[in-house]
Parts: structure tokens; C-alpha cells; sequence
């Protein structure tokens, strides 16, 4: 058995799937640096895309079983805390996958370890079980990478942009459009105040020492008054 096949069946017993078409493994485990350098090998964009339908259509199932009394908004701050990307790199990393991932040269320092690669492959892995072994693989692989949902603390993502943003699309409501309303104070102690809007509608303000700064206060303002009208469309 080569080397490559060794690392493949560590990946396999880690996430709890033994894959019938292991390119499919393999492709998910593929940086797109790496197929550049390598004519023929195929990146794992295609199966990130699929693999994050199938993860919160996974997360939201399991949630709608686990909480059958809790309102919408609840669900919904759950989900994202299951999905963040944080999650699901650490999860990636604490099963030693990230090693197994293929990596261009510009990547090859750094690029196991950086938080969005282990995400997308994570997502890629869920992808490639489900056209692999269907919906119960695919559900298999996300219940062993992010463990009992039942029990996860329902805090939204350190970034409240990040989070804003899968809330208002979660809901249809398309994405938060910042706007910057207000600048005052000296250069070298400039305030800013911007305000967030929601399918139009403003929803809350905020203020920083900086504009950045200011859209993550308005973010998170944004995210309590939704979170407390759960059924605002």
C-alpha cells in the first residue's frame, strides 16, 4: 500500500466513511494550488460548494429534531454557531486532516493551517460522502466532525459581519448593506457611526474608532434586534 493510499485511510477512519470511489476523497483533499501545478488532478471548489448545501440542510435536520420547542431565531443562531467557519477548521485540524491536504508551493508553508482552507475541505469531504455514499454518509461525516449538536453553545461566530450576513440570508432577506452616516472628532481620534440595513430597511447603528470597526457594532446590534423578531422577513 503507497504512502498517498496510507494517508487516505487515516482520513477515512477520522471522519467514519470508507469511500467506494476513493477519488472523490482525494479531489476533496486537492487545493486548487495544487491543480494548477498538476495537469489532470481537479480541485475541491465544485465539492465545497455542494458539501456546504448538504451540511446545512444536515445541521438545520438535526437541530429542527433536537429543539422541537424552540422558535425560528433560535434555530437559526444555532446553525450558524455549527456552521462558523472556525468550527469547522478546528474540527478539521483536531482529526489531523489537514496533513492530507494537498497544497501548491505558495501554499505549502502555511496553507494546511489556515483556518479558510480547512474550512472549504471540510465542506469538500461532507460533498464528496454524500455523492459517495448518499445523504446517511453524509450524515454520518458531519455528525463525527462536529459532534452533538444538542449540546453547542449558541453563540454566533466571533465575527458579527460573518454572522449577519448567514442570519439575513438564512432568512431571504439577501445581504446587509453598510453605510457610513457620520464622521467626527480630531484625526488623530476619528469616531465613525455606520448604519446597517436589511432588505432595505435600516436596522441598527453602530460606532468605532474606525469604519471597520464600526460596521461589526452595527452587525452585532443588527443581530439582537433580529434574533429578537424571528420571524421578521
Amino acid at each position: 500500500m503507497s504512502e498517498r493510499s496510507d494517508i487516505l485511510t487515516r482520513v477515512e477512519q477520522a471522519i467514519g466513511h470508507r469511500f467506494a470511489d476513493r477519488s472523490l476523497l482525494e479531489t476533496a483533499l486537492t487545493h486548487p494550488s495544487w491543480a494548477a501545478e498538476h495537469e489532470g488532478a481537479r480541485d475541491y471548489e465544485r465539492l465545497e460548494f455542494l458539501g456546504d448545501a448538504v451540511l446545512g440542510m444536515v445541521v438545520a435536520e438535526r437541530l429542527f429534531a433536537s429543539f422541537p420547542d424552540t422558535a425560528e431565531g433560535e434555530l437559526t443562531k444555532r446553525k450558524i454557531a455549527a456552521v462558523s467557519g472556525q468550527r469547522l477548521a478546528r474540527a478539521v485540524r483536531e482529526r489531523s486532516i489537514a496533513e492530507a491536504i494537498l497544497v501548491g508551493h505558495g501554499e505549502r508553508d502555511t496553507g494546511r493551517d489556515k483556518d479558510s482552507i480547512l474550512e472549504n475541505v471540510a465542506e469538500s469531504i461532507i460533498g464528496a460522502a454524500y455523492l459517495d455514499g448518499g445523504l446517511e454518509a453524509a450524515r454520518a461525516v458531519v455528525e463525527r466532525l462536529l459532534g452533538d449538536l444538542a449540546l453547542l453553545d449558541e453563540a454566533p461566530p466571533a465575527d458579527p459581519k460573518s454572522a449577519l450576513q448567514e442570519l439575513t440570508q438564512a432568512r431571504g432577506l439577501g445581504l446587509p448593506a453598510y453605510r457610513l452616516v457620520e464622521t467626527s472628532g480630531p484625526p488623530h481620534a476619528r469616531r465613525f457611526v455606520v448604519e446597517v440595513s436589511v432588505a432595505g430597511d435600516p436596522v441598527s447603528r453602530g460606532s468605532g474608532c474606525s469604519k471597520r470597526a464600526a460596521e461589526k457594532d452595527a452587525a452585532q446590534r443588527a443581530l439582537d434586534a433580529l434574533a429578537s423578531r424571528p420571524d421578521a422577513r
